[in-house]
């Protein structure tokens, strides 16, 4: 018997009651709640799903105001809300947004089901048995509990659903005692009960395990599936398995909330097969069905970074990565984590000075060319991002454990961009206010999102190599979702990888705009240029050279004070000079030329100092001088004749 039916029997349930619950393992009035609307107390009608996984009719929706100060996302059903009925229950904020309410698929093919099998032919069901149905409900006024009766005939499951479907039979209703006439109602409502479960049984697989829905989330287009079969779907696409329309992102959080009357169906019509389907589930070997806190583990390849819904081209060639890449195409996900190396010896939170960065990005081989030496060739996409708890060397490269990052709910993300914006809306406008002046902090999503548009077309103007079309044909061109843009803005646009590896750990799409942001004003300002730095240890000047915009940077200071600016990419880089590129090579060419013409110099120095030599020992020898002949005693020593004051 479920909890829901326990609680409406009362203390003390009356003889009759007790024979109809010990022939059923749940009470009619439990199965017919399922499908029943907690305000109106009919059967559901065109049944919406609220986002704190509560359903009710499409009439029953309380009073829509506007909503203030959101812009993201920018589409007009979200700038309708209401409060929700249960806003004071713990699974419930309050408001909701008109465009997180769907329509509930599943649940409106439920109640057609319950219908089709509970449809009464007898009009008011007052013939046959004369059994009964009596409640206690609380009305105000009075506050005391109104008991109530009615007669439901001789199947009881199809007259409480009688009741319901005319709005007499209360969705509070506590203390239910039923009263059966013969016993021949037992034998009516049994058939009644197995011919609903069987018709409900049809409707509750899954469209994309084919099994018994198991922690069923409901998608905005609203189609319901398992919570595990949503976030392997959401790895390879965006799209609704079913009907093919756009989800969203946050639709993969484990945080998003079950469909409470499909869970409540499930538990009180199939408790035994959904039993047998969790046990079956907790000895699946896939990471992607893992446990319950998100966790799984991944082999790590330390390199550099990657982004979500970006591509990757490795080329494989050290022989620990090429063992791991072939353990990778062996598995039937082809996926591992790509992170970057902790250039600094940074501390990490939980794996300490380790050899790459705590976040990282799971991608997927979409394409996997072997080579005839064993090198390889690889194209992959991320997917999601993750955190790394903990890690350990097999075959010489990491595999850590790590756990799913994933961005805030969409209802946070909007009460984010209120709380943040509202300073701003009290405070009455100046004539002459600039968005570029305002702090980045107070901007609207929608503004700062705007704020990186206008520069990349004013990059596109300038011509800049990093808007190349072959650039653009790898990577595509500017996303116009929000969500997307930054992603795909540090993938082309040649900057430090300290700056954008931040982007990794943040968990809303409005963060990821105002790091993005920042980067437009310092690069406006010239605060902070592209450029990937390759400094020798042993000097005190370095250059970096980017290669999308062939722009040479040259920082004047000691090396030291250049690796702590590139491990602390928020510090000010003053010391760094800027110098054009046809300056530089114009002075690379002088010092080339210089030096070819000094050593043509000294070449012909060399063979004049030769041809002078060469004749003075010619004309020695002619005029008989004698050269002194080594000792053999002491060779390499040469004897001369004494000096005359020497004789004697």
């Amino acid at each position: 018997m479920s909890s829901a039916a326990s609680h409406a029997l009362g203390p003390e349930p009356s003889p009759a009651t007790a024979s109809v619950a010990a022939a059923f393992p749940v009470l009619p009035h439990a199965v017919i709640q399922s499908i029943q609307c907690a305000r109106c107390s009919k059967i559901l009608r065109s049944p919406l799903r609220l986002p704190c996984g509560n359903s009710i009719c499409r009439s029953c929706l309380p009073p829509i105001y506007q909503r203030t100060g959101i812009t993201y996302p920018a589409n007009e059903e979200r700038k309708h809300g209401f409060l929700c009925y249960w806003g004071k229950a713990d699974a419930c904020s309050g408001e909701h947004c008109l465009g997180d309410c769907g329509a509930d698929v599943l649940l409106s093919r439920l109640a057609d089901v319950f219908e089709e099998a509970l449809a009464d032919d007898r009009g008011d069901g007052s013939s046959g048995s004369a059994s009964t149905v009596a409640w206690k409900i609380s009305r105000d006024p009075p506050p005391e509990l109104t008991t109530e009766c009615e007669y439901i005939g001789a199947d009881l499951l199809k007259g409480v659903y009688r009741l319901v479907k005319e709005g007499r039979f209360d969705y509070d209703a506590s203390e239910v005692h039923y009263s059966v006439g013969d016993s021949a109602a037992d034998s009516s409502t049994q058939r009644s009960y197995t011919k609903l479960k069987n018709a409900i049984r049809n409707e509750l697989d899954c469209q994309v395990c084919y099994s018994l829905i198991l922690d069923p989330l409901t998608t905005p287009c609203g189609h319901t599936f398992c919570r595990d079969c949503v976030t392997m779907v959401m790895d390879h696409s965006d799209l609704c398995p079913v009907c093919r329309r756009k989800l969203n992102l946050s639709l993969t959080s484990r945080r998003e909330p079950s469909n409470l009357r499909i869970s409540t169906i499930l538990e009180t019509l199939f408790p035994e097969q959904l039993a047998v389907r969790k046990d079956g589930t907790s000895d699946d070997d896939d990471d992607d069905a893992a446990a319950a806190d998100g966790e799984q583990t991944l082999p790590l390849f330390v390199n550099s970074l990657s982004f979500p819904t970006m591509p990757t081209f490795l080329h494989i060639f050290e022989p620990r990565y090429r063992i791991m890449m072939r353990r990778v195409m062996e598995t039937r996900g082809k996926k591992f984590g790509m992170v970057m190396y902790n250039r600094g010896s940074r501390p990490q939170p939980g794996l300490g000075r380790a050899e790459f960065m705590q976040y990282g990005t799971v991608l997927m081989i979409d394409r996997y060319e072997l080579l005839p030496d064993g090198r390889s060739l690889v194209i992959a996409t991320g997917v999601s991002r993750f955190k790394v708890s903990s890690s350990e060397v097999v075959d010489g490269y990491h595999v850590g454990r790590v756990q799913r990052v994933e961005d805030m709910p969409i209802t946070e993300e909007e009460r984010l961009e209120s709380l943040e914006t509202s300073v701003t809306m009290e405070a009455p406008p100046a004539a002459s206010a600039d968005p570029a002046d305002t702090p980045i902090e107070v901007l609207p999503t929608q503004q700062l999102f705007q704020l990186a548009l206008d520069f990349i077309d004013e990059q596109r103007r300038k011509g800049v190599a990093w808007l190349h079309p072959r650039v653009l044909m790898a990577y595509g061109d500017a996303p116009t979702d929000p969500a997307l843009f930054p992603w795909w803005l540090a993938s082309v646009y040649p900057l430090w990888e300290d700056d954008k590896y931040s982007l990794l750990s943040t968990t809303s799409v409005r963060d990821r705009l105002k790091v993005v942001a920042r980067w437009v004003k310092k690069s406006r300002s010239r605060e902070c240029r592209p450029g990937l730095s390759f400094l020798s240890p042993s000097t005190a000047v370095f250059t970096s050279f980017t290669p999308f915009t062939m722009s040479v940077s040259i920082s004047f200071g000691n090396t030291r004070a250049s690796e702590t600016s590139r491990q602390e990419p928020g510090q000010s880089r003053d010391s760094e000079m800027y110098i054009p590129q046809t300056l530089v090579l114009g002075i690379f060419l002088a010092i080339f030329v210089t030096q070819i013409a000094i050593n043509i110099i000294q070449i012909r120095r060399a063979r004049q100092r030769g041809v002078v030599g060469g004749g003075r020992n010619t004309n020695l020898g002619a005029v008989g001088a004698e050269i002194p002949a080594e000792r053999e005693d002491e060779p390499g020593e040469i004897e001369v004749d004494p000096a005359p004051g020497e004789i004697g």
